[in-house]
């Protein structure tokens, strides 16, 4: 039991690798200068995945239904339309937006670089127009693309579980373990993803946006593929 249980973790990273969700959590992780927040974004995918991986799968599991041919059909579709919205809406920030990167200092004396958009000023260039605050809370547009995926991925984990287990109890362990698996897997990626943009954030503006760019458009064509 151990052994197909860990079977189904290792699958579950594995399955946070897939082409659609790569893209979809570039595209959110491409503005951030954060190791840390994409890392954020990555684990509030997996949990927004696991959500519905567990509400989908492991109802059909317990229930011992299947889930039809047609319904993963418009879910693949599903996803297809929100990496088009995903991809899109970053190429359209970055022509919105007149973005640059520079030092940034904080009341408590901290100095950091710091992305910053001037969309929609008037009047002259201000070092006080810099002043922030972090955002914080949940990226709740990540929880919900997270979710979107893990309902598109229910009908292929059903098919794996139910081939790999018999039992119904052991059928949503495996399911668990899955779903552990793909926020570790996410986790992971999204830490890779951010390093090159947070670099390209500090040391060369220009770089930073052909990044997301690149980001923004092989989403858009990604969806594009799958709605095709």
């Amino acid at each position: 039991m151990l052994s197909i249980l860990f079977l189904g973790f290792l699958i579950g990273m594995q399955h946070a690798l897939e082409a659609d969700h790569v893209a979809a959590v570039s595209s959110l992780v491409a503005r951030e200068s954060s190791v840390g927040r994409a890392v954020r974004h990555g684990t509030v995918w997996g949990i927004g995945h696991t959500v519905t991986l567990m509400g989908f799968a492991g109802a059909a599991v317990l229930l011992n239904a299947a889930i039809g041919h047609d319904m993963a059909l418009w879910l693949e579709r599903g996803v297809g339309v929100m990496l088009v919205a995903l991809g899109g809406h970053l190429l359209y920030r970055l022509w919105r937006d007149r973005i640059h990167f520079h030092t940034h200092r904080h009341a408590d004396g901290k100095v950091h670089f710091h992305a910053h958009s001037h969309a929609g000023e008037s009047g002259s260039h201000r070092l006080l127009g810099h002043d922030h605050t972090h955002a914080r809370g949940i990226p709740f547009r990540t929880l919900l693309v997270g979710m979107m995926h893990g309902m598109a991925g229910s009908a292929a984990l059903l098919v794996l579980s139910t081939a790999a287990v018999d039992e119904p109890a052991l059928g949503m362990t495996y399911i668990v373990f899955f779903a552990l698996g793909s926020v570790l897997g996410m986790a992971l990626l999204s830490a890779l993803i951010a390093l090159p943009l947070a670099l390209a954030s500090r040391f060369l503006t220009l770089g930073s946006k052909v990044i997301q760019g690149a980001v923004g458009a092989g989403t858009v064509a990604f969806g594009v593929v799958i709605l095709t």
